[in-house]
């Protein structure tokens, strides 16, 4: 018996990184996922990866596509309808969508900048959760995994839209937790540090991406280490 056998799983951002690893490993483990992401071609590339994987046939699972924009009411409502129409129901919501935004002092942020860094990370996790809660509690329960990031605990200069962003899907996730316990829902957080892929490759490059890793504790910053922890945080029976 596979770890997520049965399970429904919707994983925003998932046209690359973390998320494309976070749904190859969900459908792996037997769930069937609902790939959602802004870029059609890279999240249709990731549902044709997992539905094209023996082994994930033999699980029994399988994975459709959404395209759409997750900080926008429209889109979120959209990524969970499709899910709902797909797999009759919705257990496990990922939130793993976000841009980190521009790099510059804070003189130079300007509010663009921060209304589309705070938007892309933190209100598409707060309308994803909108949405999907009414299923999960119908269903029963359900889990929802906030991907945060150490830049909002201790900070990130010059990134000053992320780190309140993730500070705040922090705040986010200690409230629904107290909020939706209740629900037989659990409300987690992930805060990795430094991660192998394109998004820290914008931000350094070269020999700072590798000191960066290997600050970690476990000198780690690897995806599949993020999205192992992340497939743990199941919902209760």
């Amino acid at each position: 018996m596979k770890l997520l056998d049965g399970r429904v799983a919707i994983i925003t951002g998932a046209s690359k990184g973390i998320g494309r690893v976070m749904s190859q490993l969900f459908a792996r483990e037997g769930a069937k996922v609902v790939c959602a992401a802004r870029s059609e071609a890279l999240v249709n590339e990731t549902a044709t990866l997992i539905n094209s994987a023996a082994s994930i046939k033999s699980a029994g699972a399988s994975a459709i596509a959404v395209v759409a924009d997750a900080g926008s009411e429209a889109g979120a409502k959209a990524i969970v309808d499709a899910g709902l129409r797909a797999f009759d129901r919705i257990d496990t919501l990922v939130n793993n969508a976000g841009d980190g935004g521009p790099t510059k002092p804070v003189q130079d942020y300007t509010v663009d900048d921060w209304y589309y860094t705070v938007n892309s990370c933190l209100t598409s996790s707060y309308l994803c959760i909108r949405f999907a809660v009414p299923a999960m509690i119908a269903a029963g329960g359900g889990a929802i995994v906030n991907i945060a990031s150490m830049a909002g605990r201790r900070g990130l200069a010059y990134r000053i839209g992320y780190c309140s962003a993730k500070a705040g899907q922090i705040g986010m996730t200690y409230g629904l937790a107290l909020e939706l316990g209740r629900h037989n829902i659990t409300v987690n957080a992930i805060a990795p540090g430094a991660v192998e892929g394109d998004r820290i490759d914008r931000v350094i490059k070269g020999q700072a991406v590798r000191r960066a890793i290997a600050a970690a504790p476990h000198g780690h910053g690897r995806r599949h280490l993020v999205a192992g922890g992340v497939s743990l945080q199941r919902p209760r029976a």
